[in-house]
């Protein structure tokens, strides 16, 4: 995918969350697909001063590669990863397996921005990137959501990542942002499924790609226990008998529960109901309502750049 616009917007973000670049690990290597002007607003619009031949020396180093604004925001060295040596890569690895030991809990940022959606064996992918990053490390991800078919294997829904940083797997997922793929696109903080108690989902007619920042709290045996959905855990959990068939609790919790169960069923019928009718006439007599449909009840609008202290400065020297 290579570092756009948002993407640098993301990268700037980051650093007024204290994510430290000082050892970053890309997955595949990224080269810089914006224009030198667009650099010098995002810099300013996150409060630092850059002059024109500042500018230059992070696109005319490394054939626009992305090394040079990474030293930029702090990092010291920077490897990065991929199954083929054809754009210069550090280190040769298919993530399709296992990562060596040599390089787990080696690095202080693992970025893979837009390559785990074209790996086959997406879990033990991931696995690879959560074992790379040190303790007190991050994790972060540029990915497709969204109108992406035919451009990976998958796209992504925001609940995979819910699920996958937990502190069962030794992380905490400090921030998930969905944006449509345009050059000045609005942010949009999303919800956990378990804070709005359903499915997150999201129906529109533009690319829409996710950003996710997770730290790592502790070594753990990633994926230990296997993901689950968070809606069906109550619903197995409710049909969850012993070996004889026999129900595993009293008979009035099982009637409470089941109960539970029906009133949840016939209020999501009828919202189901209410939203078709919703939809059809919004889909009648708005032209606008498919250009963008991000539902507040799951997305919070946010400012990346809004209420931020002054920065620390840039290191500018090679």
């Amino acid at each position: 995918m290579g570092l756009n616009k948002n993407a640098t917007r993301f990268l700037l973000y980051c650093r007024t969350l204290d994510v430290d670049f000082a050892r970053t690990a890309l997955i595949g290597r990224q080269r810089l697909k914006f224009h030198k002007r667009d650099l010098k607003d995002l810099f300013e619009s996150f409060g630092y001063k850059v002059d024109a031949q500042q500018i230059d020396s992070v696109f005319d180093q490394n054939n626009r590669y992305a090394e040079r604004l990474l030293t930029c925001l702090g990092a010291k060295e920077v490897h990065s990863f991929d199954k083929s040596g054809y754009e210069g890569a550090t280190h040769l690895h298919d993530m399709n397996l296992e990562l060596p030991d040599s390089f787990k809990n080696q690095y202080t940022t693992v970025l893979d921005s837009g390559s785990l959606e074209h790996i086959f064996n997406f879990p033990v992918a991931i696995k690879n990137c959560m074992e790379m990053v040190k303790v007190g490390g991050h994790y972060l991800s540029i990915t497709p959501v969204n109108n992406w078919v035919g451009h990976g294997f998958y796209q992504f829904s925001p609940e995979l990542y819910f699920t996958v940083f937990t502190r069962e797997n030794g992380f905490e997922l400090k921030s998930v942002i969905a944006f449509e793929t345009r050059p000045n696109a609005r942010w949009y903080s999303v919800k956990s499924p378990l804070e709005v108690g359903g499915r997150v989902t999201l129906t529109n007619s533009v690319p829409v790609n996710l950003f996710v920042v997770a730290r790592k709290l502790a070594h753990a045996r990633v994926f230990e226990t296997t993901p689950q959905q968070s809606d069906y855990l109550p619903i197995w959990h409710e049909k969850d008998t012993d070996s004889d068939g026999a129900p595993q609790t009293p008979p009035t919790a099982n009637l409470a529960a089941r109960f539970d169960f029906i009133r949840r069923r016939v209020l999501a019928s009828a919202k189901k109901r209410i939203l078709k009718v919703y939809w059809f006439f919004n889909s009648r007599f708005n032209p606008q309502f498919f250009n963008s449909r991000f539902n507040p009840r799951f997305f919070r609008p946010m400012d990346p750049t809004a209420g931020r202290e002054s920065p620390k400065s840039l290191q500018w020297t090679p």
